[in-house]
């Protein structure tokens, strides 16, 4: 590695803002108007118990399947909350009834990809390329939506929030990557006026380098300028901000409020690789899905006005085993849940074909069949939501086939 090189992945590593993807910042990524239509997408990595996220209690099977781990009924101690008479919401996600209330909030249940795979990397994988079963996809679904949206393309159109830059954002065109927590719209070393001058000096014979660096700088400066850090104070009243993924929730309504170039978002969340211990009510994946539930509601709200324009998608690579293991855990499984947030969501229900959980309906005999494809969630989204056309969606979900899903998410008529 030459000293240019070396230096570059300095300015990498110092936290700023790296644009990852092709030429496409300046470029026109399609035809006509932009929408200002928002898209959050929520990864929950590991595979989350659908059957305990949203959990089929008017089933008897359910309790016989897990008999220490099956949420009571409602009404009792530690009581699913209803949904519907049948259905009900995990006690540590209350804080999303709310918006089951206003019926912004909707689930489809029996949910998943058609491969049945039930290796993380893998399912995930697939999940993020969204061409289940082919490995060979070079860039995620998001990032070819970002391609066929119309508008002009700029650096934080596009942004994750995380570690590294996922797959799923993975492509041709441009998108930028933020650290998780408060580290991601602070300050760094390259805001030093003399540091920023000395690496603009060191590439401006190089034009790739050059442009990389310029573009990430502007990047970084625009979320630093969305933060409103100052703001975010003053409404709490010097309050301390929740840890995980409550503050990061916030974080993101701020910016996106704050910065209209915002449109599409996604963050991964780990700890849902329930083998033992899971707990009912409480326990381990209580203890994960409070701050879940807390961050979503938080996030909701903090976008005020913006929510209405906004789709909040929460999905996870695949669900788990109908029937509990001798750990007090359940192993890997196929059908999961998925959630659909937003202002304009026809929430309230539970969506998909549910066939229960008698032996003759589980896969293998196991697991919770998938009756909706995950894409066909996700094309619905896009094309309801995003305003993408027919054309665009084969070219976002190309192995998909145009196999729409036979319910409606959103308000009016499709």
């Amino acid at each position: 590695m030459n000293r240019r090189d070396f230096l570059f992945s300095l300015a990498a590593g110092s936290g700023m803002l790296l644009p990852i993807g092709g030429n496409a910042w300046a470029a026109q990524a399609g035809n006509g108007m932009p929408t200002k239509n928002k898209l959050i997408v929520i990864m929950l990595r590991g595979a989350v118990d659908g059957l305990n996220v949203v959990a089929p209690y008017g089933d008897s099977n359910y309790a016989r399947l897990r008999p220490g781990i099956a949420l009571p009924k409602p009404g009792q101690e530690g009581g699913a909350l209803n949904l519907d008479g049948y259905f009900g919401l995990h006690p540590a996600l209350g804080d999303l009834n709310e918006l089951w209330q206003q019926k912004k909030l909707a689930f489809v249940h029996s949910s998943g990809s058609p491969d049945t795979t039930r290796s993380h990397f893998d399912a995930q994988d697939y999940l993020e390329s969204a061409t289940p079963g082919r490995k060979s996809t070079q860039d995620g679904w998001m990032n070819r939506l970002l391609a066929s949206l119309p508008g002009l393309t700029t650096p934080t159109r596009g942004i994750s929030v995380g570690a590294v830059m996922p797959r799923i954002l993975s492509g041709s065109v441009a998108a930028t990557n933020i650290a998780s927590g408060a580290a991601g719209t602070k300050a760094n070393v390259l805001d030093r006026p003399k540091v920023g001058s000395a690496f603009e000096a060191l590439y401006k014979d190089n034009d790739k380098y050059a442009k990389a660096f310029g573009d990430a700088k502007e990047a970084h400066q625009e979320m630093m300028g969305a933060s409103m850090e100052n703001e975010q104070q003053a409404a709490d009243g010097g309050a301390p901000l929740p840890n995980g993924f409550p503050d990061d929730s916030t974080r993101i309504a701020t910016l996106m409020r704050n910065d209209p170039k915002i449109q599409i978002v996604f963050m991964a969340l780990g700890g849902w690789d329930t083998h033992a211990n899971q707990g009912a009510g409480k326990g381990q994946l209580a203890n994960r899905l409070s701050p879940l539930g807390l961050g979503l509601a938080n996030l909701a709200r903090r976008l005020g006005p913006l929510f209405d324009d906004t789709t909040i998608v929460v999905m996870s690579e695949f669900g788990r085993t109908a029937k509990q293991n001798g750990n007090g855990g359940t192993d890997h499984g196929h059908g999961n849940v998925m959630w659909i947030l937003g202002g304009k969501v026809a929430g309230g229900k539970v969506y998909g074909d549910w066939r229960g959980l008698a032996s003759d309906q589980l896969y293998e005999g196991r697991d919770l069949a998938v009756t909706t494809d995950f894409r066909s969630v996700l094309a619905q989204v896009c094309e309801r939501h995003m305003g993408l056309s027919d054309n665009q969606l084969v070219k976002v979900f190309p192995d998909h086939g145009f196999a729409r899903a036979n319910f409606n998410l959103y308000q009016g008529k499709a």
